[in-house]
């Protein structure tokens, strides 16, 4: 029981995108936002990239996801197996629009 606390735990910590300062090419402040593992989704990048720019609004720079898969195998005196999982690659870098004055 103590371990499922943890890994739940774990989960909930992980479980939002984060986030980087950089620049964009046109030499505005961006953000590089990775929202990447199985308990994450592009939509918690959105959600990061709202929370940065707020009401100004926010221009998706790059944006690249990949998925792929992982296997390992272990063994000692009384068993061995293979664990295997899915991963998510997903990154995004967003520049906030300027504010525009009228």
């Amino acid at each position: 029981m103590k371990i499922f606390t943890l890994l739940l735990t774990i989960g909930f910590l992980v479980s939002c995108a984060s986030s980087s300062k950089t620049y964009s090419p046109d030499g505005r402040e961006a953000y590089s936002l990775n929202c990447s593992g199985t308990a994450r989704n592009w939509g918690m990048c959105y959600e990061k990239a709202g929370e940065i720019c707020m009401s100004r609004g926010y221009d998706v720079v790059e944006k690249s996801g990949e998925q792929g898969a992982s296997a390992s195998g272990y063994a000692n005196q009384s068993y061995a197996g293979v664990n295997a999982s899915t991963l998510h690659f997903r990154t995004m870098t967003i520049a906030c629009k300027r504010s525009s004055v009228f």
